[in-house]
């Protein structure tokens, strides 16, 4: 599975968000890429559909594969460090959106918690 990520990170730290399908499970915002679309368009498309908002900045930080969350398959994503234009805001699939570690989480998808939390701590982002 394919997946294009936002890390968004300001003073209150790690913008994560939560879907219906799983309110209880925070991810990085962003999604699967449709056929063909080259991964800023989908970061752009996707973050305009969950949370209102364009993607001020973006440059490539990781790419991470680890096993999906909910669907129990392996996992390709692609994650940018992003600046976001606008205030996000819950849309679409998204149940919630948290500031990590800031604001508690119920449970962080595994590979935010093992891998790239800990690939921003390590590069003195968070």
């Amino acid at each position: 599975m394919r997946v294009i990520a936002a890390a968004v990170l300001d003073r209150r730290g790690l913008l994560l968000v939560s879907k219906r399908a799983a309110p209880d499970v925070f991810y990085l915002p962003g999604g699967k890429p449709e056929p063909g679309e080259a991964p800023l368009d989908c970061l752009q498309r996707e973050l305009a559909e969950e949370l209102g908002v364009t993607v001020a900045t973006a440059e490539p930080f990781a790419e991470v594969r680890a096993p999906a969350a909910l669907e129990g398959v392996p996992m390709w994503m692609t994650v940018f460090l992003a600046r976001l234009a606008g205030t996000p805001a819950p849309a679409a699939e998204i149940a919630a959106l948290r500031w990590w570690p800031r604001e508690r989480t119920p449970r962080l998808a595994p590979a935010i918690r093992d891998v790239v939390i800990p690939r921003l701590q390590l590069a003195g982002r968070l």
